[in-house]
């Protein structure tokens, strides 16, 4: 319980007043409700029995009436007004908490996210914040409202009626509301667990359908993953009507709760009108009043289907939330010369101990382009992550700016330092939005850097920067989907840029003209190249044999 208590702290402190407001309204429509049944039941068997008597000419028939209209109409409108502020604080609150996920997810750690799948990631931000609406809605704030207006009633029903009826209706009501309760959560957690883990291996294997259909209808199990969807769905609709069996296993449950509370409380009455201890008036007061307190009951069957789903949903949410956020505070001045210098560095395999790299030990200065070769297999893109401060430093040292790279802020580096891994993503939109993932930058700027990578022409040709690219680049040939992503990275001005396989997919003379062009729009930068091309290592100032 304490990651749903967690969340629903969250949620107050973002809708405090909004929250305060709504729980009130809360617990008035439900002792409203309960005034209204119990005084028409009090006015009906009043009347009644003045009639009987003869005493109906005198019997005063106009406030009874007037206060029953007037808790029927306010206790629609403190429901209409309940609704209002609840679901209005609990989506804001939801959305603020979704920004949060979001940020803490995209500064997460490289390793943790490489991890990352889309579907999962994507179910997250979705299914998980989603599954958090009923913490406020459905389980805290009827919970709140449910056991403030038993205890009105308790005190009500000692005095209005008789203690030996406030007791039973109390004592009956907490006790088999909370056996209830407890039955159906512990029915219904796993299977809620279940129905939700199948939701989201149905949306994720759609995801994945969707995504790479192409490739699929190539190697032909196009049909395979479809049935593999149809699959998931299926387990996910089994698992779905299990638990709704389950919620109306509880649901009858709570209602013979309410009818053994409520044929009680009846018996109750009718003992103490035979002794002549009570009126039959209060004795239907009393009955009406129990049968209107059922109300506090309600939520529980909804509650107890998705507390499982629920505190799942926290506990994930709640720790990426409790991830601390990176500080800017740390700010580094400039650069001092060389910008970038290895002693002695040694790396292991991600994971591993196995030495990748032995001791090498090299400096890169300011203007320079350094180009790194090697077989396949030697550490050279290894070597550029961690520069990147994205692989950790087996031994040795790896100075950036004077500072070694241990000490950079986050933050701080990815202003100063830029990696082009050989694998990027391009999201769908025009080519503005795919560049200006940089940082905001005036257009002007976006055509030098186009024409650089020797884009220009081919952005113009497909309709200028307002024309959209597809997912991945859909609608991009692989080396312009290359430039592209470089063409962003340049954006970003670095003082180090690392390039790994950069004019991959590129013949001789466009990959020259993109190298400098990379040069011309960044003069002083530090340039490190992982190189497979001889047209890398002849443009390079200086060339770094791994073994």
């Amino acid at each position: 319980m304490k990651p749903l208590w967690t969340i629903f702290r969250l949620i107050v402190l973002e809708q405090r007043t909004a929250m305060l407001r709504g729980a009130a309204l809360s617990l008035l429509v439900i002792i409203m409700g309960v005034t209204l049944l119990g005084l028409s039941g009090w006015f009906i068997t009043a009347a009644a029995a003045a009639g009987l008597v003869g005493a109906g000419a005198v019997f005063d028939v106009f406030r009874p009436s007037a206060m029953v209209r007037f808790l029927a109409l306010g206790r629609a409108a403190a429901r209409y007004g309940e609704r209002m502020l609840t679901h209005d604080a609990t989506l804001r609150a939801l959305e603020t908490l979704r920004l949060r996920l979001l940020a803490s997810l995209l500064t997460s750690s490289y390793n943790r996210m490489i991890r990352m799948r889309g579907a999962q990631t994507l179910n997250r931000l979705t299914a998980d914040i989603d599954a958090l609406d009923g913490v406020a809605l459905r389980l805290v704030l009827p919970l709140f409202a449910g056991v403030s207006a038993q205890i009105v009633a308790l005190v009500a029903l000692w005095f209005l009626v008789s203690p030996l009826v406030a007791l039973w209706v109390f004592a009956g009501y907490m006790l088999g509301a909370g056996l209830a309760f407890g039955w159906g959560a512990r029915a219904t957690t796993r299977m809620s667990r279940r129905a939700e883990l199948a939701a989201q291996a149905f949306r994720s294997r759609l995801i994945d359908m969707i995504r790479a259909r192409r490739d699929l209808a190539v190697y032909g199990f196009l049909d395979s993953q479809r049935r593999a969807v149809e699959d998931a769905e299926f387990r996910r609709q089994q698992h779905r009507w299990r638990l709704d069996a389950a919620e109306r296993r509880a649901g009858a449950l709570l209602a013979a709760v309410t009818s053994v509370v409520a044929g009680g409380s009846l018996g109750i009455g009718m003992v103490l009108v035979q002794s002549g201890g009570m009126e039959p008036a209060f004795a239907a007061l009393g009955f009406f009043a129990t049968l209107a307190l059922s109300e506090t009951l309600a939520p529980l069957r909804r509650a107890a289907a998705d507390i499982g789903r629920m505190a799942d949903a926290a506990r994930r949410v709640g720790g990426d939330l409790a991830r601390p956020a990176s500080s800017d505070a740390d700010e580094v001045p400039g650069f001092d010369s060389p910008p970038l210098c290895l002693k002695r560095l040694v790396l292991h395999r991600p994971g591993g101990t196995e030495p990748l790299m032995r001791e090498t030990s090299f400096s890169l200065a300011r203007g320079e382009t350094v180009a790194i070769t090697g077989a396949s297999g030697t550490g050279k893109s290894t070597l550029l992550l961690a520069i990147a401060g994205l692989h950790p430093v087996a031994a040795g040292e790896i100075v950036l700016g004077g500072r070694a790279i241990a000490d950079w802020p986050d933050t701080v580096l990815r202003r100063h330092v830029t990696l082009l891994p050989q694998r990027s993503s391009l999201m769908a939109g025009t080519f503005a939005e795919a560049l200006e993932l940089a940082g905001p930058v005036e257009e002007n700027r976006l055509w030098d850097i186009l024409a650089a990578t020797q884009l220009d022409r081919i952005v113009e040709e497909r309709g200028g920067l307002s024309a959209r690219i597809g997912p991945r680049g859909d609608g991009l040939s692989g080396g312009e989907a290359r430039r592209l992503v470089l063409a962003r990275a340049l954006l970003r001005s670095p003082d180090v840029l690392l390039l790994d396989e950069p004019t991959e997919g590129l013949d001789d003379a466009t990959a020259y003209a993109v190298l400098q062009g990379i040069r011309h729009i960044l003069p002083e930068a530090a340039i490190l190249i992982a190189a497979h091309r001889g047209i890398e290592i002849d443009f390079a100032d200086q060339v770094i044999a791994i073994k």
